[in-house]
């Protein structure tokens, strides 16, 4: 290369990694369906929400001090706390709220939750940008990390790393981020292709922190801030692994995939004309995805079935949901516990009728009718699943026996909020204020919505973004 010319293709540009690179780089708002766009709108404001709820939470509280003491003061905001920290120190924090009550969204194929890895990132690359940031360059980056993040899993094969005990999304994740960093930044093809292979080898999370840890909500965060320093990084001319997808030694395929058939293709499969952003689920729940299937079961049934009157439940799943989320369960469980766990979250649908914030207070955690129920649960795999279509993949099947011997039944092929029956964007504002409208004033929740969902009109992002600065009330005080 002649000193002086910087190199702006990737090593292999018709290589899954130089592809994806490539890809990333020539991306335009004129190349995404109207759709597409309009719904990555709505994802963020669903992102925006459950940071605005997560901000206070008690163990939000915790990560903040403790961050704050190890980072100190900086110039980027941290959601809902009227702090200024280092940026990739927000990063952590942003993400960590977002993913502080298991509100957010989730990719229902490779598991990952996209604003708590896409709007952390981002708004500490709009802090620090030199110029303006507009709503479209927020948006379009955006978008790219909502592609990017589920491709990546699709290659490991998606909830197969969650059955293996990766916590998938800050395995898949820290690439959506570095691509959506990067993306705002400008970044070419040869850098992106360097940001990705940064991110990857940050790529890290074990999935027994779901049951009493805090670090689980902060593994998005973690995820956001390395795909932050990933792009940054590769901004300022440090190298990354080159090819990092189709490395046979090292490489991030031939590592996380070891013995379970990584597919590399599916990483750039039907680029730019089949658009992951469309699946990635919302949720209308406080608890793991998985657990929405039981959930909608268990509401179905209380319907026509008294819960003072229930002897027995059993509930049939899959091998992921039931790995991921089916263990004996100790009294009282930890919040993060409760909302991991099928058997929680059943029982707290069939007494309360839903499963928010209030299902979560140290009084629920610990209420003898919840907790007489739990023990009269049993959970079932179903191995047939596991080769099922898509469709079916999530199916649960709920039965649940009375007093006078009836056994009611009922099945869930797919909750609300899977691609085929989607959360609304209606649904997702009136979700947002139900969220955002419990901690500040209506008026500026009201501005928050009208801001993100307008952003192709803003000049100028750092509006939204000092909207979002001031404290905000805590969910469960």
């Amino acid at each position: 290369m002649t000193a002086g010319v910087v190199q702006r293709a990737a090593t292999d540009p018709d290589g899954p990694t130089g592809r994806l690179a490539t890809w990333v780089d020539d991306l335009a708002l004129g190349d995404v369906p109207r759709e597409i766009t309009e719904r990555a709108k709505y994802l963020l404001l669903d992102g925006l929400g459950c940071a605005l709820i997560g901000a206070q939470l008690p163990w939000s509280r915790v990560a903040t001090g403790a961050v704050l003491d190890l980072e100190g003061r900086g110039d980027t905001v941290v959601i809902g706390t009227g702090q200024l920290t280092s940026a990739p120190a927000a990063a952590v924090l942003n993400g960590t709220f977002i993913q502080g009550f298991e509100l957010d969204d989730f990719h229902p194929i490779a598991p990952l939750h996209s604003c708590s890895l896409l709007i952390p990132a981002l708004l500490s690359t709009a802090a620090a940008q030199s110029k303006n940031v507009t709503g479209a360059e927020f948006l379009l980056a955006a978008i790219a990390g909502f592609e990017v993040g589920p491709r990546v899993g699709y290659t490991l094969h998606g909830t197969q790393m969650l059955d293996r005990g990766w916590h998938s999304g800050p395995v898949f994740g820290t690439h959506a981020a570095a691509m959506a960093s990067g993306k705002l930044r400008g970044l070419p093809p040869a850098e992106l292709e360097d940001a990705l292979g940064l991110a990857a080898t940050q790529s890290a999370g074990l999935m027994a922190a779901q049951y009493e840890a805090m670090s689980k909500r902060m593994h998005h965060g973690f995820a956001a801030r390395n795909g932050f320093y990933a792009a940054g990084l590769a901004a300022a001319g440090y190298t990354g692994i080159k090819r990092v997808f189709e490395r046979e030694y090292g490489g991030f395929l031939s590592v996380f995939g070891e013995g379970h058939h990584p597919d590399a293709a599916a990483l750039t499969d039907q680029l730019g004309s089949r658009w992951e952003t469309g699946l990635i689920m919302v949720k209308s729940y406080a608890a793991m995805g998985g657990l929405h299937g039981p959930i909608d079961a268990a509401r179905k049934l209380r319907a026509s079935v008294d819960p003072a009157e229930i002897t027995a439940v059993d509930i049939t799943v899959g091998e992921t949901v039931y790995k991921h989320g089916w263990w004996v369960p100790e009294r009282p469980l930890t919040a993060i516990g409760a909302q991991m766990n099928i058997g929680y979250a059943t029982a707290a649908a069939l007494l309360d009728g839903t499963v928010l914030p209030e299902q979560f207070s140290a009084q629920r955690l610990d209420a003898d009718d919840i907790w007489s129920l739990i023990g009269r649960t049993a959970v079932h795999l179903d191995e047939s699943l596991a080769d099922a279509a898509l469709t079916e993949k999530f199916r649960t099947d709920l039965a649940v026996t009375t007093r006078d011997g009836t056994v009611h039944r009922t099945r869930v092929v797919a909750p609300h909020g899977a691609p085929g029956d989607p959360v609304t964007n209606a649904e997702l504002v009136a979700k947002f204020h139900a969220l955002a409208d419990r901690v500040t004033a209506r008026a500026r929740a009201v501005a928050i919505e009208k801001a993100t969902v307008g952003l192709e009109d803003v000049d100028d992002v750092s509006n939204l973004i000092d909207l979002l600065a001031a404290p905000v009330a805590g969910a469960l005080d």
